[in-house]
Parts: structure tokens; C-alpha cells; sequence
């Protein structure tokens, strides 16, 4: 997404979207990423020295800072051109809120993941044991 991130209820709209465009393929994957935001002014004063980095560091742990949100679909390099990318930077005082509405919409999004078939394996499994009752 080369136009920035979008506002967390554009982020939210289009995110279940992209869950029902997989939905309906019957396949694909959607991947989501997080991860912390710098301050640009700690990040600068981190290079000026290591007196300097070891305080910016501590800082860093003090101050709460943005986080970056991200999803986009399993489209392959050939196929990048489709690919769907989103992105949201949310605050930290609003992420309470934005993790509770990010998880009903992954949940809706995760509605239709059918179980996996395991009565195969259990039949193997006690024919196995019935086998090794039988030798012993």
C-alpha cells in the first residue's frame, strides 16, 4: 500500500473483506503482522552516541509507542500485482479498544476453517494396539 496507512475503521472494513475474499475461494491464506513503532527523535539521538543509546533504550521502555498493524493475502511473487496489502498505525492509548475489535473480526474471519479429519488416524492408531495385544 504505497498511499499510508489507513484509519483503524477503514483498517477493520477492509480486513474483513479480505477474509471473505479468501472464504469464498475456499482457499488462500490471509497473513497478519504487528510489531512496535520507533519515535523518530529517540531513534536520531540513538546514533549520536553509546552513552546516548543505552538512555535512549531505557526511554524506550518508559515511553509506549505506536504499533503497526498489517495484512495482506498469500498472493505468490508472480502474482504481486494482485496482492492486497493493508495497514493501520494504531495508538496506545486506543489499543485496548482496537484489540477487542480486531479479534471479533480474525474470529469472523476464521468462521469458516473446517476441523481437521482425525478419525483416520484413530482407527490406525487402534488397530496398532489391537495388533500389538494380539503378539504379545
Amino acid at each position: 500500500m504505497a498511499s499510508g496507512h489507513l484509519s483503524n475503521d477503514d483498517f477493520f472494513i477492509r480486513l474483513a473483506e479480505l477474509f471473505d475474499a479468501r472464504r469464498q475461494k475456499d482457499h488462500g491464506s490471509v497473513y497478519l503482522t504487528q510489531k512496535r513503532l520507533s519515535h523518530p527523535s529517540i531513534a536520531s539521538s540513538s546514533s549520536s552516541s553509546p552513552a546516548a543509546s543505552a538512555s535512549s533504550d531505557h526511554q524506550l521502555l518508559e515511553t509506549p509507542v505506536p504499533i503497526l498493524i498489517r495484512a495482506s493475502d498469500g498472493k505468490s511473487k508472480s502474482q504481486r500485482n494482485e496482492k492486497t496489502k493493508l495497514s493501520t498505525v494504531v495508538e496506545p492509548d486506543s489499543l485496548d479498544a482496537f484489540f477487542t475489535r480486531y479479534a471479533e473480526v480474525c474470529k469472523g474471519g476464521m468462521q469458516a476453517l473446517k476441523k481437521r479429519d482425525r478419525s483416520g488416524r484413530k482407527k490406525a492408531k487402534a488397530k496398532k494396539r489391537k495388533a500389538d495385544k494380539t503378539a504379545a
